[in-house]
């Protein structure tokens, strides 16, 4: 695409753009009484309009049904997770039976890993990014010491070469092959949360597997970003969060993908709980788990049903739009506001990108490292009406999302830091 640096250009995009309708299906926030420019999806998605309605339908029913909800009725909370396995599946690149939506991310993180870091013998290495988002940190250290290993020595932590703010592929790789034969797991974000970066989730998959390892990745930043392909990459776990690109709440419910393979294994390790029990024999009340087949065999708890509508509403949206599409749009998005930033006088010298250039090599988020006084330029888009976010020590992280953010915010944004880099 040929950008401009023009009002014109921007609108006449937002006139072709067929997913520019869905930005009227969300609420979004006021500054100064009018609509904040909203480019911070990556954090907290805004929320669907449809939202209220499918709570609404749960209160109804557990106001006039109560328990009786859990097995009457056109969609009782029995199987009310199935609901969302197809929409899910669709956002990750899966089938149906290789996800299921339950707890909260950093929960399913470490049910995952009872299952898949198993180190034995020589093998009890993980591998996985520096500075990856500090919940994955914390997990990743307590699995280790409760395996009786100093994390110090057990993570492999990777950082990009001197100079460079993003990893390498070809060091991902390289440092996987030469830990192979203590390497027990690959665990990675599918993108970093600080600059952006994608990883190449199906060329770290094949190397993990090919050096003896599980592999399973933090999705927080990708579901509902960019299009993955988990079952094909034969990826063997992934969890997400639903709260950011996908739109479904402050501390909305969370999903896990376990591929096919191990779903019908009853002997992998796992912690149990009667929710994840065959759902057949589950109300008989017997000791002796029997866990049910695929993803599912894994959830713990009754499902979180308020926190599931929400979510619903939100994959319908997603499954109208259609990744592919959304993707398309992301690309252009990122693109433009790429090269405003690259067109704002002076910027040059107060701004650096460490997001990827490349646009595949990248979601939603360009994150911005600003060279001076950070803080003061963050503080002064907020009172601008721009809702970004900001990371210590010096980052401002700018996510325009294709369901909701326009070519015309991308646009004022430019000219609106163009305003602030000159009083800053």
């Amino acid at each position: 695409m040929n950008y401009q640096n023009t009002l014109a250009f921007a609108q006449e995009q937002d006139r072709n753009d067929p997913l520019h309708h869905f930005k009227e299906r969300f609420y979004f926030p006021q500054v100064n009484r009018q609509d904040a420019i909203y480019f911070c999806g990556n954090s907290l998605g805004l929320q669907p309009k449809s939202a209220q309605m499918y709570i609404d339908n749960e209160m109804y029913k557990w106001a006039n049904m109560a328990v009786e909800g859990h097995f009457k009725g056109e969609e009782p909370w029995f199987n009310y997770h199935e609901l969302l396995a197809g929409g899910a599946a669709r956002v990750v690149g899966a089938k149906d039976n290789e996800v299921v939506i339950m707890n909260q991310l950093t929960v399913n993180l470490h049910l995952m890993l009872v299952s898949f870091y198993r180190p034995a013998g020589r093998r009890f290495k993980i591998i996985t990014e520096a500075g990856a988002f500090p919940s994955d940190q914390y997990a990743l250290e307590s699995q280790t010491r409760f395996h009786g290993y100093n994390p110090e020595e057990a993570i492999v932590e990777l950082f990009p070469r001197e100079g460079e703010h993003t990893l390498r592929t070809e060091d991902i790789l390289a440092s996987i092959k030469a830990h192979g034969e203590e390497l027990a797991l690959v665990m990675m974000g599918g993108i970093n949360y600080y600059t952006g970066q994608v990883f190449d989730m199906k060329a770290i998959t094949k190397a993990g597997h090919a050096a003896g390892a599980f592999v399973g990745f933090d999705l927080a930043h990708a579901a509902g970003n960019i299009p993955m392909q988990l079952h094909d990459w034969e990826v063997d776990f992934a969890v997400w969060c639903t709260y950011k690109y996908l739109n479904s709440g402050p501390g909305g419910v969370a999903g896990i993908y376990v591929h096919e393979r191990f779903a019908n294994d009853p002997d992998i390790p796992r912690f149990a709980g009667w929710w994840g029990h065959d759902a057949k024999e589950r109300f008989k009340m017997k000791k002796g788990f029997m866990p049910m087949e695929g993803a599912p065999g894994w959830q713990l708890s009754n499902g979180q049903i308020l926190p599931m509508a929400v979510h619903r509403a939100a994959l319908q949206l997603f499954g109208e739009a259609g990744m592919d599409n959304l993707r398309t749009k992301s690309e252009q998005l990122t693109g433009y506001l790429a090269f405003l930033i690259d067109d704002v006088p002076g910027g040059e010298e107060l701004l650096e990108m460490i997001t990827p250039r490349d646009p595949q090599a990248r979601g939603c988020q360009i994150s911005l490292l600003v060279k001076q006084n950070a803080r003061q330029l963050f503080d002064m888009l907020m009172e601008a009406g721009i809702i970004v976010d900001y990371r210590e020590p010096n980052v401002i992280r700018v996510a325009p999302t294709p369901l909701y953010n326009s070519f015309e915010e991308v646009y004022r944004f430019s000219e609106i830091l163009h305003q602030c880099l000159q009083r800053h």
